[in-house]
């Protein structure tokens, strides 16, 4: 067949037209099409070209058939509300449309019996892999009955310890050591902790690296300046109130999220009194509504959009060879200073 060959006189376009059109294999316009590396980006560029050119129209279904693979990621999270999340999830959604993937997303509310269901659910359409942030008190087996379904699984942000998968996550212990660095420094020695429970690593890992930390700098742990909870305003704003009611209040406090500490400054303002003035808040995330906040909120920045990029790669990799040993990927946390702390007196 010449390659002058109209491919709409032919009726549907094929690979086989469009193979014929270039001089190459269907295999490689297939590639091509899928924006495989395996084929030269030339190569893919003069497939891609020819196939707008000629009409042709992708039938994912077939595909799907052929192969197995739905080009769809199931990505679970425990809260979508909170703009940590969601920027967490713009970041997943990025790398994985440059691999030609398309993101089914399933949010429970941090309900480990809803987060059971909804992984439940997007098992059911058979996704080519998963991305899973594990709800408070989640179990190992409701990771492990996706992963024996055959569906690779990675967890970000969250794990559930002892599972065997692959995790990608922040290095919690070491930005609450840093935060406490922080306020240590400024003269700070009643610190409180606000939100974050024992029941999900997040938590267990922040509550734990305080507990040591103020242990080893000579300071009492005391329950009343622990504060259990979900990172949000309402606990932040609740929390601080309280805190300032206690007969020797704290002067700071470390947050489990910048949610939480949105809610601490605001709770403040509420009692007459000043973030980075009267009272030094450190939040966590670094998510953009920090920076505008005024005064801006100091907060350990965990790196949420290479977080999300690394765990598409790491499940990209583990969907080639399923056979790959699970691997912890901890990223670095990095304090950013901004006007929410001050020191005392």
């Amino acid at each position: 067949m010449s390659g002058s060959t109209d491919g709409s006189a032919r009726g549907r376009v094929t690979l086989q037209h469009i193979a014929d059109e270039l001089g190459v294999s269907t295999a490689t316009v297939s590639l091509s099409l899928r924006s495989s590396p395996l084929v030269a980006a030339a190569t893919r560029d003069r497939v891609q070209a020819v196939a707008r050119s000629l009409g042709y129209v992708y039938n994912r279904s077939a595909a799907s058939l052929r192969t197995a693979r739905t080009n769809m990621i199931a990505v679970g999270f425990n809260d979508i509300v909170n703009p940590y999340f969601g920027e967490l999830l713009a970041a997943i959604e990025e790398t994985l449309a440059g691999s030609g993937h398309t993101v089914l997303l399933g949010t429970y509310s941090d309900d480990p019996v809803k987060q059971d269901r909804v992984l439940g659910t997007l098992k059911e359409y058979r996704p080519d892999g998963m991305i899973v942030c594990p709800a408070n008190g989640a179990r190992a087996a409701s990771l492990r009955d996706v992963a024996d379904a055959g569906i690779p699984l990675v967890q970000v942000s969250r794990e559930i310890s002892g599972v065997g998968l692959d995790f990608v996550g922040s290095n919690d212990a070491l930005g609450t050591e840093a935060a406490l660095d922080h306020l240590f420094a400024l003269g700070h020695r009643r610190i409180a902790i606000i939100g974050g429970t024992d029941a999900m690593s997040t938590g267990a890992n922040r509550r734990n690296a305080y507990r040591t930390y103020l242990a080893a700098h000579g300071m009492a742990v005391e329950a009343a300046l622990m504060v259990e909870g979900f990172g949000t305003r309402d606990l932040g704003f609740a929390a601080v109130h309280g805190l300032l009611d206690l007969t020797s209040p704290p002067t700071a406090a470390v947050c489990f999220n910048d949610l939480t500490a949105f809610g601490v400054m605001l709770g403040l303002r509420h009692r007459n009194r000043e973030a980075g003035r009267d009272f030094s808040v450190v939040g966590c995330d670094d998510v953009k509504e920090a920076a505008l906040w005024a005064p801006g909120l100091t907060t350990v920045k965990n790196h949420h959009a290479d977080m999300g990029r690394r765990a598409c790669e790491r499940l990209l990799a583990r969907m080639v060879n399923p056979a790959l040993t699970p691997e912890r990927i901890v990223i670095e946390p990095t304090l950013v200073v901004r006007g929410s702390t001050t020191s005392v007196g």
